[in-house]
């Protein structure tokens, strides 16, 4: 067995509320995985992981990993044919001269870029959404933080990590598009907007120009470095993970989405739906305008996507079932949360297609999509509801994909973007039928899902490594996932009429309680 382990490609990804890893055979399946639960937290008004807990969560699920393979497999993994690193996209992470962090990491999650996100999209006549890095970086500037002087580095999450793994500064080209304006020409970031940028900054007096702080960009399948002794100490605490394996570019979780649903052709896409959601539509042109709720990335092999973008999907569905799980404690019964979820999701399937008239609001943070600056979860219903909790459930499952709902439909209506199919991954389509099924609904499209739906970002990473280490020459990533998907078993759900047509009543009355969405940021 050990040679079919040296054999095996490594994923592995940062999420939001999961550090998960997968292993994969040369068949692509997944053989063995592990995980490591953390959470971001809310300090002095800004999302944030302390690097701290970011280094102690990677060792973490390495570790977790290397137990599920010794349990499997009798021995621990010394090495691996190719590992690929992925994380959360956008944010902002800065590091001075000698490697120290300037400031706590900003995270994607943060809605506290808007006059920085607004400037730069006016003077780029391209959306920079306030996720991006270079919206944190301006935003910054803006504020006359002190530390924007002493910047040698910004980077992301994954580019960090890939960093201290390889020594090697560089992104994929999904995750430099969630940075900064990509060229696809010159497949690097837009050197007329970085024009433009250090244009705007020149009487900072800054010493940096913006491209020597920026990565280098990569497509996939390209080398991009191998795992160092620093590095395979950092990742492995028992000393047994050998140096010198191969790793691809790091990437972000849009492109490991599109990635792990093989959605990277034009006119296909992917839906991931966990903590946040996005859907990921391969254009088969550039949009012929720009729009705030819209981002414009690339695949990881560099083709124009279009991406609807919400800051929180399932979050507020967890905080539910939680708080079911401790009544249900509190009547003296045992609370498995991992039997909850299926059985309120499917509870949920019994409720009125419309919710009986409830209406959720899951904003953790603010929505760029509907304008909304601050987060606040929040419940109403109409005094003649039907208050069931089938309608809760449903009204629930409805809330975490409202907001994506509305982006979609922007690019339907205005840039008449079609799509062939949606595949959809990550945790709203854990429990068979029911996520799916609502997304059909809602989208009116078919939505499909794959038997590797709940794998999600980190299978999708380790199959960018195993395209680097296996590609054959002059193969692209889509021929290579072509092949790989080919066999694939996937589960199909068609709109349902009835459910559509409940799902546009309850929008309607969603777009009409949006302003007390809004009013209620004044609450403290």
């Amino acid at each position: 067995m050990k040679n079919d382990l040296e054999r095996a490609v490594l994923g592995l990804e940062l999420g939001s509320t999961r550090i998960k890893a997968v292993l994969i055979d040369e068949g692509h399946r997944p053989i063995a995985s592990g995980d490591y639960a953390w959470e971001n937290k809310l300090e002095n008004g800004v999302w944030t992981y302390s690097m701290e807990e970011v280094m102690r969560g990677l060792r973490g699920c390495y570790r977790s990993l290397a137990d599920n393979v010794e349990q499997k497999y009798g021995q621990r993994p010394r090495r691996f044919a190719a590992i690929g690193i992925s994380g959360m996209m956008h944010g902002y992470l800065v590091f001075g001269r000698e490697g120290e962090l300037l400031t706590p990491f900003r995270t994607w999650r943060n809605t506290i870029t808007g006059p920085a996100a607004a400037e730069l999209t006016e003077r780029f006549r391209f959306n920079i959404p306030q996720r991006w890095s270079i919206a944190h970086l301006y935003q910054a500037i803006l504020n006359g933080e002190e530390h924007v002087k002493d910047i040698a580095l910004l980077t992301t999450l994954s580019g960090y990590i890939h960093l201290r793994l390889t020594g090697e500064n560089v992104v994929g080209v999904g995750e430099a598009s969630g940075m900064f304006p990509y060229d696809r020409g010159a497949r690097d970031f837009s050197a007329a907007h970085i024009k433009l940028f250090d244009d705007l900054t020149a009487d900072r007096g800054y010493p940096w120009k913006l491209r020597d702080i920026l990565p280098g960009v990569l497509p996939a399948g390209v080398p991009a470095g191998a795992l160092t002794k620093e590095g395979a100490a950092l990742l492995d605490e028992s000393g047994l993970l050998e140096s010198g394996i191969p790793l691809c570019p790091p990437e972000g979780d849009a492109g490991t989405g599109m990635v792990a649903t093989g959605a990277v052709l034009p006119r296909t896409g992917s839906i991931s739906a966990g903590t946040s959601s996005f859907a990921l539509l391969v254009l088969e042109r550039e949009l012929r305008s720009y729009y705030p709720e819209i981002d414009v990335v690339a695949t990881p092999s560099g083709q124009p996507v279009a991406m609807a973008h919400t800051n929180t999907c399932t979050s507020d569905v967890d905080a539910w079932v939680r708080l079911f799980g401790e009544f249900y404690r509190l009547m003296g019964q045992k609370a498995d949360i991992g039997e909850m979820f299926p059985k309120l999701f499917r509870k949920a399937m019994e409720g009125e297609a419309d919710c009986g008239g409830l209406v959720s609001f899951n904003y953790f943070s603010g929505e760029p999509v509907t304008r909304t600056e601050t987060g606040r979860p929040m419940f109403v219903r109409l005094p003649d509801s039907h208050f069931t909790l089938a309608n809760f459930m449903r009204a629930q499952l409805y809330s975490a994909i409202a907001t994506l709902k509305l982006g979609i439909d922007l690019l339907v209506e205005q840039e008449q973007v079609e799509t062939d199919r949606l595949l959809g991954h990550g945790g709203f389509f854990k429990v068979e039928g029911v996520g799916r099924q609502i997304m059909a609904d809602a989208l009116g499209v078919p939505i499909s899902t794959m038997k590797t739906a709940g794998e999600g970002g980190p299978w999708g990473m380790a199959l960018l490594a195993a395209y680097m280490s296996r590609k054959t020459e002059r193969e692209t990533m889509e021929d290579y996932l072509a092949k790989v998907f080919a066999q694939a078993e996937s589960q199909c759900s068609q709109p349902d009429p009835v459910g559509s047509a409940g799902f546009a009543a309850y929008i309607r009355r969603y777009a009409a309680c949006l302003p007390a969405e809004r009013a209620a940021a004044a609450m403290k």
